[in-house]
C-alpha cells in the first residue's frame, strides 16, 4: 500500500485505509480500521474513531477510545513497538533492522518501563550523555536520539501526552577523516591482486576500479556482465539481517539462527544502474567468466557474504605490507581517483548510484596533497 501520512495508505483497491490503536491486550496494541474514497475522507473517520465520536469502520462490538488519564498512558516499550510497527511496509528491511537494534539496546532498556508521559527533557538530556560516555561517536548517539524523536511524533498524533522534547540535547558532531589509499598504495595493492589472482582479488580489483559497494559485490554474478559491451548491471544487494523472532527472548530456543543473508534491492532506485568496465579489466574478467555463478565464488549456488569479504580484504591488505582499512575505502578511492582523473562529477555520480552530485562531492572526493600542490600551481601565471 502507498503511504500518505499519519498511518494512512492508499490500498491496491484504491481507497484509503486509516489505521488507529483502540486498546491493548497482554501489552500489545489492538488496531481499528477506517475507509474512506479520498484520504481527507479516512483521515476525517480516524479522528472521529480516536476521539470516540464515531464508530465508521469499526464491527458494532467495539467500543470508542476512551480519553487517556495519565495512569493509563502506555508504556514506551508498546509506543516504540506500535511505531516500529507501522514502519514496515514502508522502509527498506535493513533499515528497519536498524531501529529494531536501536530500541533493544539503547532505548527499551533505559525508558521501556516508563510511561510515556513520564519522560522528561532531563532524562532525555542524560540518556545522551551516557550513550557518548559509554563510547558511542556523536554520529550513532544523534542517531539514536532521533528514533526518540520519531516516537515522540507518532505517540503525539495517537493522542498520548508527551512531556519531553527531543530537541532539547544537541550531540556535537565531529567527522573522521575518511581513509583513501594513495596512488602508492594503490598501486601496491593492484600488482599483489593481478599476480594473485582469484575470484576473491578479482572482486577486490573490480571495486576499486568501478566504485561497487561491498553488499553489491557480494551479490554479483556473472550473469550480470555483459562483456562484449564491456559493463555490468547493479540491481541488487546482500546484506545480513536479524531473523523476525527478533523481539523473542534472548533464553528462547538458541538453536535458531539470529540471522540471515538476503539478497534483494540495492540501497536507493540510484543505486540500481549500468556501469561501464574500463579495458585493462577485461582480460581478467574474461579468464575468469563462469556462467551464471557468483563472480566471488566462481560457483552457481555458493555465496560469499560481506562479512567474509570484509576478513578476506584484511589478509590481502596485510600480505601487501599495508595499513589495515575498511573495504569501503576502494569505493572513496575510486572517486578521488576519478575526479584527479578529470571525470566530470555528475558522471561519477550516476557511476556510483548517488542520488546527486553534491553527495559524491562531499563524502567520496578527497583531493591528495598532489591534487592541491598542481592546482594551486596554476596561479603561478597570475602572479
Amino acid at each position: 500500500m502507498a503511504r500518505k501520512g499519519e498511518n494512512i495508505f492508499k490500498r491496491k483497491d484504491g481507497r484509503w485505509e486509516g489505521r488507529y490503536i483502540k486498546g491493548y491486550e497482554n501489552g500489545r496494541a489492538v488496531y481499528g480500521y477506517v475507509f474512506g474514497k479520498s484520504y481527507s475522507e479516512a483521515k476525517k473517520k480516524k479522528a472521529e474513531a480516536m476521539a470516540g465520536r464515531s464508530t465508521a469502520g469499526q464491527s458494532s462490538h467495539q467500543t470508542p477510545r476512551p480519553k487517556l488519564q495519565s495512569s493509563d498512558q502506555p508504556f514506551l516499550r508498546e509506543v516504540a513497538y506500535q511505531w516500529l510497527d507501522g514502519l514496515k511496509t514502508t522502509r527498506r528491511k535493513s533499515t528497519v533492522a536498524k531501529y529494531e537494534g536501536q530500541l533493544r539496546n539503547h532505548i527499551i532498556p533505559k525508558f521501556g518501563d516508563k510511561r510515556i508521559d513520564e519522560i522528561s527533557n532531563n532524562d532525555l538530556i542524560s540518556f545522551s550523555q551516557k550513550l557518548l560516555e559509554k563510547g558511542k561517536k556523536p554520529r550513532t548517539a544523534a542517531d539514536i536520539i532521533s528514533r526518540m524523536r520519531a516516537i515522540r511524533k507518532f505517540s503525539v498524533l495517537h493522542g498520548y501526552e508527551v512531556n519531553y522534547v527531543s530537541d532539547c540535547t544537541e550531540i556535537p558532531q565531529t567527522f573522521e577523516k575518511t581513509r583513501v589509499l594513495s596512488s602508492d598504495e594503490e598501486k601496491r595493492l593492484v600488482a599483489y591482486l593481478k599476480e594473485n589472482l582469484n575470484p576473491t582479488n578479482l572482486g577486490i580489483l573490480l571495486s576499486l576500479f568501478t566504485g561497487i559497494r561491498l553488499g553489491e559485490l557480494c551479490a554479483l554474478k556473472w550473469s550480470d556482465f555483459c562483456l562484449k559491451e564491456r559493463e555490468f548491471q547493479v540491481f541488487k544487494t546482500m546484506q545480513r539481517l536479524p531473523n523476525s523472532d527478533k523481539w523473542a527472548d534472548k533464553g528462547s530456543d538458541k538453536t535458531n539462527r539470529k540471522t540471515h543473508v538476503e539478497i534483494g534491492a540495492p540501497k536507493s532506485p540510484c543505486s540500481i544502474r549500468t556501469i561501464p568496465l574500463p579495458e585493462k579489466l577485461m582480460s581478467y574478467l574474461r579468464s575468469a567468466y563462469c556462467n551464471d555463478a557468483y563472480i566471488l565464488s566462481g560457483q552457481k549456488c555458493k555465496f560469499i557474504e560481506p562479512r567474509t569479504m570484509e576478513y578476506r580484504f584484511k589478509a590481502v591488505l596485510k600480505n601487501c605490507g599495508l595499513q589495515e582499512t575498511k573495504f569501503h575505502t576502494l569505493r572513496h578511492t575510486f572517486a578521488t581517483r576519478c575526479v584527479e582523473a578529470g571525470f566530470d562529477v555528475k558522471t561519477l555520480s550516476e557511476i556510483l548510484g548517488h542520488a546527486g552530485v553534491n553527495i559524491t562531492l562531499n563524502r567520496y572526493v578527497h583531493p591528495s596533497m598532489r591534487t592541491k600542490h598542481e592546482n594551486m600551481s596554476k596561479l603561478n601565471a597570475l602572479i
